[in-house]
């Protein structure tokens, strides 16, 4: 019997779940896996991570004592929270789980540093090493700055909310062990920009990641290229042959009920024979681009404004869960 899509897929490329449900890790058992305040969010409403929830709530209420309002035991909570998570998925995956930084903080190079520093903390306390962690932080020039840093200390990063050559160019000139291209969100802003729908190699989240990939490996860089945020298989299979790509459980088992022929469309080897040509960018450099490039102004702005308001919304329900435990929980003698 043919392999599936999925099978074949897992031979030139590492398979990464973007998801939050642990469940779904059990089903497709990827090599790592990836989690966002928004995949977060969704898991924490979930019945069967009730007990997860509620245990890093009256942890955190015990650590910050009956005075602190609810509110505050919530912010430090859905910090917890992501820790929590992380640690029954590396339970499952033998890889590595990305954890996010507050995304509040993604324009606060020093702030990035200072938490960054706390997730791989916590993550020791429990016995987990930062060779399976990757902090993830948002492809902003604060971001890759703050990256820059900790990666000489030790703690690998994932920069996600990339969508431009110039983002990947300066997290790659950063030394960052990963980055996140989101392939579906490129493809939603040309959509909406021309009116026109777009599949397979002319795809443009798909050719963005595609020159991504070819400059990384032309020019010898080590950071890795993870696909991400897929809108359909069809961008999935034009990129095999990436590092890694994240794919949501959906789209895995649509990957694994195919049974087709699936060719390695991206190759270190062919594209050290492209002529690509080498880009300096610094601050100035950066900026410019940044300026010049209408979709990945709008889109970064989005996507942080977007996982800013997912930590919002959790930190709400984190409050409003608190009082509930705290109401039925027995009175003190």
């Amino acid at each position: 019997m043919p392999q599936n899509l999925l099978e074949q897929l897992r031979t030139y490329t590492v398979v990464v779940a973007d998801t939050g449900d642990i469940e779904a890790m059990e089903k497709f058992r990827p090599q790592d896996a990836t989690t966002n305040p928004s995949l977060i969010t969704a898991a924490a409403q979930m019945p069967q991570y009730q007990p997860i929830v509620d245990g890093v709530l009256l942890a955190a209420r015990k650590e910050l004592g009956a005075s602190a309002t609810d509110q505050a035991v919530a912010n430090l909570a859905f910090q917890r929270l992501a820790i929590a998570f992380g640690q029954k998925i590396l339970a499952i995956v033998p890889g590595r789980v990305s954890t996010e930084v507050d995304a509040r903080l993604s324009f606060d190079t020093e702030a990035t540093i200072a938490q960054a520093r706390s997730i791989i903390a916590q993550y020791d306390k429990v016995g987990i090493g930062r060779e399976r962690i990757l902090v993830k932080i948002a492809s902003t020039w604060e971001g890759i700055r703050a990256a820059e840093v900790l990666e000489k200390e030790g703690i690998h990063c994932n920069l996600t909310l990339l969508f431009g050559l110039h983002q990947a160019i300066a997290a790659a000139e950063a030394g960052v062990t990963l980055v996140s291209p989101f392939v579906g969100r490129i493809l939603d802003w040309y959509k909406k920009d021309t009116g026109k729908d777009f599949h397979g190699a002319a795809d443009p989240g798909v050719i963005s990641v595609t020159g991504i990939y070819n400059y990384y490996k032309k020019f010898g860089y080590k950071t890795q290229v993870m696909g991400a945020s897929f809108r359909n298989i069809g961008e999935i299979t034009e990129l095999a042959g990436c590092d890694l790509l994240t794919i949501s459980p959906t789209l895995l088992a649509e990957l694994e009920a195919a049974q087709a022929d699936l060719p390695r469309k991206l190759d270190p080897e062919a594209a050290q024979t492209f002529d690509i040509k080498k880009i300096v960018v610094d601050k100035a450099a950066f900026d410019r681009m940044h300026a010049a490039d209408h979709m990945a102004t709008d889109k970064l702005k989005e996507g942080i404004e977007g996982f800013s308001a997912a930590l919002v919304k959790l930190e709400t329900l984190l409050a409003k869960r608190l009082t509930e435990i705290e109401a039925h929980a027995p009175a003190a003698v």
